[in-house]
């Protein structure tokens, strides 16, 4: 008998996600490796005292492909999405959380958490992942971090970085805040591209969550990238005034405050394909940065990888 293809993954967001659930829905048993506690990349959501929480990275999800429709129509099903009424728009978010919707793919998959792997080395067409003191070895390694840190465990010289060094990606700064109060006239969400706090939502305003006043803003590329180096405190408060600001919320009356980062938050130069690979198709490199800054072109460029490998095995 033939030995079985060892598939490694490094990311458990969406496209390291919905690429293991297709090559396992196939019969292959795929491993992912993820340097962080939870699982789903920036479908990302951060719990405080008091039953507070907030999606602090992507803030929702729009369908327009049949294949993506299909899956959250399955989550919708079964109470692992709704739809969430933003006023100008109408999206869909995980409840009870946004990262629900990566723990609905992530069922039965071999993911690794804490897991950082320290450096990448082609030998005899496999590929040798370095983790602390242990080596793992793949046939096929698939890599769906952001473009630069790719270029970083590859190094700058690699062949394939060289085809994503055109690759930008765009960093966001995200506020946490929630009040004493409650005000029920306040909207879903808020959007001005043009102002330090580009985007603004009311948690509690999404299905499934707690009836509490709780914000989510994120600040402008721009805004971003002027404080990006600030220490998260500082930055907090200085969100902290634009959003009571924006709201007219009574600063007096807050509960909680946090702040989080985003260096490669979006897509600022996308691939402009859904993946790339090397000439023999052991190493796939994918991710949103591959299409658009959308969970969607996440899942595509995951899904496009698996058939790759699908049609190769």
């Amino acid at each position: 008998m033939t030995e079985p293809v060892r598939i490694g993954i490094i990311g458990a967001g969406m496209t390291g996600l919905s690429c293991a659930r297709t090559l396992k829905d196939a019969g292959h048993t795929p491993v992912i490796l993820d340097k962080g506690r939870g699982i789903g990349g920036r479908l990302a959501t951060r719990r405080a005292d008091n039953g507070l929480q907030f999606d602090h990275g992507a803030q929702y999800v729009t369908a327009k492909t049949e294949e993506f429709q299909k899956l959250i129509e399955s989550l919708v099903s079964v109470d692992a999405a709704g739809g969430w009424d933003m006023g100008e728009r109408t999206g869909f978010v995980g409840v009870p959380s946004m990262n629900a919707l990566a723990k609905a793919l992530a069922s039965e998959l071999d993911i690794r958490r804490q897991v950082q792997v320290n450096s990448v080395t082609e030998t005899e067409g496999h590929w040798s992942l370095e983790i602390d003191k242990d080596t793992l070895v793949f046939d096929r390694l698939i890599i769906t971090a952001p473009a630069p840190q790719i270029m970083a465990l590859l190094g700058t010289d690699h062949p394939i970085s060289k085809q994503i060094a055109h690759v930008s990606l765009l960093p966001c700064w995200t506020l946490m805040a929630a009040f004493d109060d409650e005000d029920d006239a306040l909207p879903a969400s808020h959007r001005d591209p043009d102002a330090p706090l580009a985007w603004i939502a009311n948690e509690k305003t999404k299905p499934g969550r707690p009836g509490r006043n709780a914000f989510v803003a994120q600040a402008s590329s721009d805004w971003s990238e002027d404080h990006l180096e600030l220490d998260k405190a500082v930055v907090a408060d200085l969100m902290l005034t634009e959003l009571c600001k924006t709201l007219d919320l009574d600063r007096g009356k807050v509960i909680h405050i946090d702040a989080h980062r985003w260096r490669y938050a979006k897509v600022g130069t996308p691939l402009g394909q859904p993946y790339l690979s090397n000439a023999s198709k052991t190493l796939f490199l994918g991710g949103d940065w591959c299409l658009d800054a959308r969970v969607e072109a996440a899942f595509q460029s995951g899904t496009a990888i698996a058939e790759t490998l699908l049609n190769e095995l």
